[in-house]
């Protein structure tokens, strides 16, 4: 059998002292980007080591961790990333923060963070940092290194109540898990933890004693793994293992291989790894730098190594860059392998079959570190042509005691390699709390921190007539301009990559849908129709928010559906109409689902505004999905050393009782949802696309001033304006009944979509989106499959029926939806 490069039949342990490790279960499906087979079993993800340990004698040597055994790098993010597929199909919609274990999950870890978009990833480390505040810690019981310290920068950034994903790389008995989520819900409860693990192997024993545990706690625990199975030890293993001849370390060569020294360049504002935590906002900047790093080394490999194979050997902790470079190089076509070294003392045997052939032992180059370190294996699989050993490390190991005598570089050189040392300056835990925690309102002062940044080091909003086709008092739009991109694609094909999970939905924009004469027509005629029911929610919603909050108050509209809602409100508190004339702020700000709000946009926020006086609008719920991706966000924001704001969203009509704050709870036709851009200042849905938007830059969107002559927002505008006056005796009335009533929210609305999920057996309900304006969506920027309707000649989806039938979309009456309609998205073949 081969796997992954390390060819084992019958492994050693099992044929020599019957060590047995048993297949369950396998659980993660194939992805398509990585370089690992469909199926993973338990032999292959690892091989049974040995190690002189009084509490535990077998190691577990994962083949896809690149931690003992050189492993190409695309096979450890790939198993990153189906571990963190199986995390975000646990978690759904709801953003966590992620801790990784030291050291052996570090890299792991990392990559289940960066897969799932995790607002916070933090790893625990048992590094003393000086400038480095420990948060909390806890005990890990079979260990060699006990202690597991967290020294998040600030502490905000991890102290809340997201889910907890914990990522180790193995689950053996699961009481290290127990130890950790007893410490930390102690220190910081949650509601949800979810342990994730390449391999589980609890016994049933084991499982019963960790279900136990969760009913004590309280909290919901999720377990996820890549395969499961069960380990069988001989009696007597621990003797046995203490009884074999003394492994021989630190192979010597007849000549020494030589020796260099590179260091990287990397900004000292961007954190090199989750030691001091990485948030979502710093990935970007992370990935520039990581660009510009490789660059170095490629060019120093080029000139000194050309056309030989690389190992990028991490140290220790330092996991995460080290593989994503090795994985550049291997883009870039340098046979490339990526290990680490590690404080773990395991067994080495040069015998066929077993995992660890050898190993080095070295000084720890760590000050005041007296301890040995280990680094198993260090070859390339074929050992045709060897390898160059670059070792990529940060500053406290960068010491005189790396390449002395019994050092790591003394004893690679010694063993015949050529060592390059890549030195990584690391970012100063003091600065990334400063930094983070400076995200403060012009006068308040942030904890820990006596500066405000200038108001000018973020980007300006951009306003009308430059930007969009409302007249520049009426919103200013916390956006970059696109207009110049390319981002339009066909919507069968944009549809299939978003299904395929190759695309997100905010990447890109769908081609803008024109109606003909007759759609446009029916517009015309709704919005006559229907004006004074929105001038009435409009004036309710508005006055209900100057009721409840004052009128010391900032409009900021989710773009782009609650944008032209935003600006009616503003209209209604200006006009005087039944009530003292107030002028208002307003922005438009952009929120995408799985990734968040703009967090540039909230510094800007934050900077020039009280951020209790803000308030979020948007237009109507559908699921209430929104509702929940706008209160992640914030407390995400938050935990990540921002500014606390409210997170109430304010919504024109609520037919998805998600909101409290509403105008109504009808699921009427808002004429604003009957287009696209032409109804919502010529600007496109906003962009979320790494490689148009930059670290510090506000998400995207495009103005599209080529369909001026279309145009109808100011038309709808004016229309519901025009309404104030007739509907001003009415606002008293609506306002007073909705104070009255129960407004708790009671997410009806989500539960009726499970239920038309399970009905037509949709995959998630992503693909089911309820209410007039969702439906409208559907049938404009995606692939419809179906349309239900609980009425079959309703007049408030009139415009769907029309929109239905140009493009061979069925319609079925369904007498007892819970909606006026609903659209469901085709599941597309991939």
């Amino acid at each position: 059998m081969s796997t992954f490069g390390l060819d084992l039949e019958t492994p050693w342990a099992t044929a020599n002292l019957g060590i047995e490790l048993r297949h369950g279960e396998s659980f993660a499906a194939s992805a398509a980007e990585d370089a690992l087979p469909g199926e993973l079993s338990i032999a292959a993800l690892v091989q049974p080591g040995l190690r002189r340990n009084p509490r535990r004698a077998h190691l577990l040597v994962s083949t896809v961790l690149g931690k003992h055994l050189p492993t190409d790098p695309r096979v450890v993010i790939g198993a990153g990333n189906r571990l963190g597929d199986l995390v975000r199909a646990v978690l759904g919609d709801r953003e966590p923060v992620v801790l990784g274990f030291a050291e052996t999950a570090t890299g792991l870890g990392h990559c289940v963070a960066a897969r799932i978009g995790a607002g916070c990833y933090l790893h625990s480390t048992r590094r003393e940092v000086e400038r480095a505040t420990t948060l909390t810690g806890f005990e890990e019981g079979h260990s060699h290194a006990t202690s597991h310290l967290l020294q998040p920068a600030p502490a905000d950034i991890f102290v809340n109540d997201l889910p907890l994903v914990l990522v180790d790389d193995e689950i053996s008995t699961g009481d290290t898990a127990i130890d950790a989520v007893r410490a930390l819900h102690a220190f910081a409860p949650r509601s949800h933890y979810v342990l994730a693990s390449l391999v589980d192997m609890r016994t049933a024993d084991d499982r019963a004693k960790f279900e136990a545990f969760a009913a004590e706690l309280g909290a919901r625990i999720d377990t996820v793994c890549l395969a499961a199975g069960r380990t069988e030890l001989p009696d007597g293993l621990i003797e046995t293992v203490t009884a074999l001849p003394e492994p021989q370390l630190n192979p010597t060569a007849a000549q020494r291989g030589s020796s260099g020294r590179i260091e990287l360049s990397w900004p000292a504002d961007v954190p090199e790894g989750g030691r001091h935590g990485i948030l979502n906002s710093d990935v970007a900047a992370f990935d520039l730098a990581l660009t510009a790093a490789t660059g170095q080394v490629r060019a120093r490999l080029d000139a000194e190594f050309a056309g030989r194979p690389v190992i990028v050997l991490g140290h220790e902790e330092l996991m995460y860059l080290p593989l994503r470079l090795a994985a550049e190089l291997a883009d870039a076509g340098t046979p490339t392998r990526f290990q680490t070294t590690t404080r773990s003392p395991a067994y080495v045997l040069d015998e066929p079959g077993y995992p660890l052939r050898r190993g080095f032992r070295f000084h720890a180059p760590e000050p005041d570190a007296t301890a040995a370190r280990y680094l198993y294996n260090a070859h390339w699989p074929d050992g045709a042509v060897p390898p160059v050993l670059l070792v990529v490390l940060d500053p406290p190991a960068d010491t005189p005691e790396l390449v002395a005598a019994g050092g790591l570089v003394d004893v690679l050189t010694a063993a015949g390699a050529d060592v390059l040392v890549a030195v990584l300056p690391g970012a100063d835990p003091r600065a990334l709390h400063t930094t983070r925690t400076s995200v403060r309102p012009v006068g308040v002062e942030a904890a820990g921190s006596e500066q405000t940044p200038d108001a000018d080091t973020l980007p300006r909003p951009l306003r009308g007539p430059d930007f969009g086709s409302y007249a520049a008092d009426e919103v200013s739009w916390l956006i970059k301009d696109l207009s110049g991109a390319d981002l339009e694609a066909d919507v069968a094909e944009r549809e299939r990559r978003i299904q395929a999970g190759v695309a997100h939905y905010a990447e890109s924009l769908p081609v803008e849908y024109q109606p003909d004469a007759e759609y446009r027509e029916l517009f015309d005629r709704v919005l006559a129709e229907s004006a004074e029911r929105l001038a009435l929610a409009v004036a309710t919603v508005a006055e209900l928010v100057v009721a409840e909050r004052g009128e010391d108050i900032v409009l900021v509209s989710l773009a782009r559906a609650g944008t032209p809602v935003g600006v009616l409100m503003r209209r209604w508190l200006a006009s005087g109409v039944g009530r003292p004339s107030l002028t208002v702020p307003h922005y438009a700000v952009s929120i995408v689902r799985d990734r968040g709000i703009d967090a540039v946009a909230l510094d800007y926020l934050a900077r020039h505004h009280d951020p209790a006086s803000i308030v979020f609008v948007d237009g109507w719920t559908g699921k209430g999905a929104i509702t929940k991706e706008l209160t992640e966000a914030l407390d995400a924001y938050h935990a990540a050393g921002g500014a606390r704001f409210d997170d109430e969203l304010v919504v024109l009509a609520d037919p998805g009782n998600s909101v409290r704050t509403y105008g109504t709870r009808d699921d009427f036709l808002i004429a604003s949802a009957c287009l696209n851009s032409t109804v919502s200042g010529l600007v496109s849905r906003t962009v979320l696309n790494d490689t148009l938007i930059g670290p510090g830059e506000f998400h995207g969107a495009k103005f599209y001033r080529e369909l001026a002559d279309v145009d109808v927002s100011n038309q709808l505008l004016d229309a519901v304006t025009a309404a104030f006056g007739a509907v001003r005796d009415q606002v008293p009335a609506a306002v007073a009944a909705i104070q009255a009533s129960d407004r708790t929210p009671d997410w009806s609305g989500w539960a009726s979509v499970e239920r038309v999920r399970a009905e037509y057996g949709v995959a998630t309900v992503n693909f089911v989106k309820p209410g007039v304006g969702e439906t409208t969506r559907v049938l404009l920027r995606r692939v419809p499959w179906r349309v239900l309707v609980r009425e079959a000649d309703a007049p408030e989806h009139a415009h769907i029926r029309l929109l239905a039938a140009a493009r061979n979309v069925p319609v079925e009456v369904v007498p007892d939806l819970a909606y006026s309609c609903m659209g469901l998205i085709k599941e597309l073949d991939q």
